[in-house]
């Protein structure tokens, strides 16, 4: 938490950011405002900058170009959190604390002295009102109850797992009481109870909250602003109101105008194009009169050819697609899948050790199913089994799937083998976790792919909003082993 200037209205204003990694721009032309009241989601791609952008807001990076203004205080939940130097639980819960016990403090010397100096008696009061100064320590308990994180004030942060580490510094930084939140994916790690706890958290906040997040429902619940980095016609990001739909109708809206720009100033450069080989053409064969025809035509006609020859290589020169390529929409490749052909049936599936029961799945084309279940109860094993099922073209997107030989984003190459595997042309589609990695508004193009596709399709998801745009397929419950008849 890093305490700021206090003589202005809490803010994070950046203006004009630009940051260059290499010979890679990651920002450019970036202004943004995080005010008292805002709740603004930043949101793109991996490899956009999101995580970048955060960095230089909090002051952890300096930028190429541009300034950041902040005054207030700030609560930051970064993914990383370094550990290392002996620091324990009650290290953070005393840093979350402190400015409140601070207030206390002055508060107090400001007692003895309220007779002679009353303004700096009510100055202390309304800074430990405003911080809640006395509810402090119950606070952070309290979140880290909500959020199932360690409670045993000397435990060491080098001895928990990282989505321990990671729930404990959270429920530190909603438990204090800053002006503004600025949040890095702060879903990671949580289960339901944490992310219910979470939600209504920043929607009571009373100062300002920034979340960098893939996380579509939080995104829905909370943001009401977005600042969307992913490529634009002119290279600039865009800020879009209106919340979550206000968001996805304005990016689609400008994503047609910018495909119909781009294909307007294609279509012209092939007219153009087509015209010098019309005229080159002309100048080869159609020229030429008629035989008998004297010679003194051809010579006349043939300067005026070459003319008209030159003004169209000209234009053509001089004729340039000033507007980029838009990014491709994810799109599934029309599929042969019969409607009912029978693909799968698996009778009493059941893998020793890693399944906790043996479950029957039946599936033909175009059926639909959710696996869901808790972590560690067999969800990906049966998925795994399912894909070995000898006989049917399946196509199967693992959970992680790494691949050290492509130097590219985990969204990226979470994309590229998407694609790969809807290009082999599968019958049956499974996807385990599917929205690992991806962008927002990826997601919401594979959701809706996924409902209209002709391919049986089974998905293993903890995503709250894709299990909610699914929430009419048939489920199997892997802690409860219903089965799909």
């Amino acid at each position: 938490m890093n305490i700021l200037e206090k003589t202005t209205p809490s803010h994070v204003r950046a203006e004009g950011l630009r940051v260059v990694r290499g010979d890679r721009v990651v920002l450019d032309g970036v202004d943004v405002t995080v005010s008292a009241k805002s709740r603004l989601a930043v949101v793109g791609q991996n490899g956009s900058g999101k995580t970048t952008l955060l960095q230089v807001l909090i002051g952890r990076t300096e930028p190429d170009q541009g300034h950041v203004h902040r005054a207030g205080t700030i609560g930051v939940a970064e993914q990383e959190l370094a550990t290392g130097h002996g620091e324990t639980v009650g290290t953070l819960v005393a840093q979350a604390i402190r400015p409140a016990q601070q207030a206390l403090e002055r508060l107090e010397a400001a007692l003895g002295t309220v007779e002679t100096d009353p303004t700096a008696y009510a100055e202390a009061l309304d800074e430990a009102t405003r911080l809640d100064a006395w509810d402090a320590e119950r606070r952070v308990d309290v979140a880290l109850e909500a959020l199932d994180a360690c409670t045993d004030r000397d435990r060491r942060l080098d001895t928990l797992s990282v989505g321990q580490r990671y729930r404990v510094r959270l429920a530190c930084v909603l438990g204090a009481r800053t002006d503004l939140l600025i949040l890095d994916e702060p879903t990671n790690h949580l289960d339901a109870g944490g992310l219910a706890f979470l939600t209504e958290r920043l929607r009571q906040h009373p100062g300002g909250v920034l979340v960098v997040t893939h996380d579509r429902a939080l995104l829905r619940d909370v943001a009401e602003e977005f600042l969307d980095l992913d490529p634009t016609p002119d290279g600039r990001p865009r800020l879009y109101a209106g919340g979550y739909d206000g968001w996805q109708t304005g990016r689609a809206r400008e994503r047609e105008r910018w495909q119909q720009e781009y294909d307007a100033q294609v279509a012209e450069h092939q007219r153009l194009a087509g015209a010098v080989d019309e005229a080159r053409g002309r100048l080869s064969t159609g020229w030429r009169p008629d035989k008998g025809v004297g010679k003194h035509k051809r010579q006349s006609r043939a300067p005026g050819i070459v003319q008209a020859l030159r003004r169209r290589q000209e234009a053509l020169d001089a004729h340039r697609i000033t507007v980029p390529s838009p990014p491709r929409p994810l799109r599934f490749p029309a599929s042969d899948t019969r409607a009912g052909a029978p693909l799968l049936d698996a009778v009493d599936v059941m893998v020793p050790g890693r399944m906790r029961a043996p479950v029957s799945v039946r599936l033909r084309g175009g059926d639909r199913l959710l696996v869901t279940g808790p972590n560690g109860s067999g969800k990906s094993t049966l998925l795994a089994a399912l894909a070995a099922t000898p006989g049917v073209r399946v196509g199967f997107l693992a959970q992680e799937v790494p691949d050290a030989t492509v130097r590219m984003s985990p969204g990226q190459l979470r994309r590229r083998q998407l694609e790969q595997i809807l290009a082999d042309g599968p019958d049956l589609l499974i996807l385990d976790e599917p929205t690992n990695h991806l962008s927002a508004s990826l997601v919401d193009d594979l959701t809706a792919a996924l409902r209209t596709t002709a391919m049986a399709v089974v998905v293993a998801t903890h995503d709250r909003q894709m299990r909610a745009d699914l929430a009419d397929w048939p489920v199997i419950n892997s802690s409860e082993v219903q089965r799909n008849p």
